[in-house]
């Protein structure tokens, strides 16, 4: 009896322990709550853009809804956002087309050389007056330097560029039989000639697909959040990634002529996007749509493209030629 009666009293005891001590960890639990609740940091007010993909950079300003950055955002998502992204500018850019006059392989290749530090416009404005004089990579190969160093002064750096061109007919005419080459490896060879280059002839010339990673298309797709990269060639191989090959000369296009007439480097129009319900860096740009408007450049803006002889369906869209050199 007495033993039943010691275990029942050290029964008692313990059940008394367990619940001071539940007790105890209840009241910690509950400090350690109001604790963090009080360090609470106090949230930033959300950054709002338009709630559909509706601008056509004209008309009201659209509705207003939160836009979510993409930290933490998965593979999945990324693609989809990516993809939704090009699908929008492709809606919106319908006549995107590279913005160097050509007519052959050979012309592009050599704008394209020349458009490096300037703009597509003035080496548009230039080279009408070089391929006149110089029709053909064995005319510009046995060209005077000096003579052509005056045609291309417009265009800026004309001294190296003209060593370029001249470097690269040669090169043209000794190896590849007067013929630009349809092959990356062979392009690259060429004087003045880099994988963006290369990439803008073999999609614009040959339709083979590449991505044309200027300056434009690096700044988009970080704001975008498509890759940290910083190194042209890593950003060719992350945002190929994300898309089909047969997309990405269009999406090059799609790109560069966003970061041209919208999402400027400096200030972007942000109001007058058409995809900032899914751009992270909304806001960093004018958001009052009025003001953005007053942004637009090219024919977004009212004013002529780039290009002295565009295509036909940029014209039908309301696009301007650009006026010849010295015009106006």
């Amino acid at each position: 009896m007495k033993k039943a009666g010691a275990k029942k009293t050290a029964s008692v005891q313990k059940t008394a322990a367990k619940k001071t001590a539940v007790k105890k960890t209840a009241v910690k639990k509950a400090a350690v709550k109001k604790a963090a609740v009080k360090k609470a940091p106090v949230a930033k007010k959300a950054v709002v853009a338009p709630k559909k993909a509706t601008a056509r950079v004209s008309g009201a300003a659209p509705a207003k809804a939160v836009v979510h950055p993409p930290s933490g955002e998965s593979r999945t998502a990324l693609v989809r956002r990516a993809r939704r992204i090009n699908r929008e500018l492709a809606d919106v850019y319908p006549y995107a087309h590279p913005e160097l006059d050509f007519d052959n392989p050979f012309q592009l290749v050599v704008a394209t050389v020349l458009s490096a530090q300037t703009t597509d416009l003035r080496v548009n404005q230039t080279t009408p007056s070089l391929f006149t004089r110089y029709p053909t990579p064995e005319d510009l190969a046995a060209a005077d330097p000096e003579e052509v160093e005056e045609i291309l002064r417009p265009c800026g750096f004309f001294r190296a560029k003209t060593k370029s061109v001249i470097g690269l007919s040669k090169a043209l005419v000794e190896d590849f039989g007067g013929e630009v080459p349809g092959r990356l490896e062979d392009l690259v060879k060429l004087p003045g000639v880099g994988r963006k280059t290369a990439f803008v002839v073999l999609g614009n010339a040959f339709g083979r697909p590449g991505i044309t990673v200027d300056t434009h298309f690096q700044r988009l797709v970080r704001r975008w959040q498509w890759t940290a990269e910083t190194d042209p060639d890593k950003i060719e191989a992350a945002i190929g990634a994300l898309f089909p090959k047969s997309d990405w000369t269009d999406l090059s296009h799609h790109v560069i002529w966003h970061g041209r007439r919208i999402c400027h480097a400096r200030k972007p129009a942000c109001g007058a996007c058409p995809i900032a319900p899914l751009c992270p860096a909304y806001g960093e740009g004018e958001t009052d749509p009025e003001k953005a408007k007053k942004l637009l450049k090219y024919e977004k803006g009212g004013f002529p493209g780039q290009r002295l002889r565009p295509p036909q369906a940029y014209l039908d869209a309301g696009g301007k030629p650009a006026p010849p050199l010295g015009a106006g």
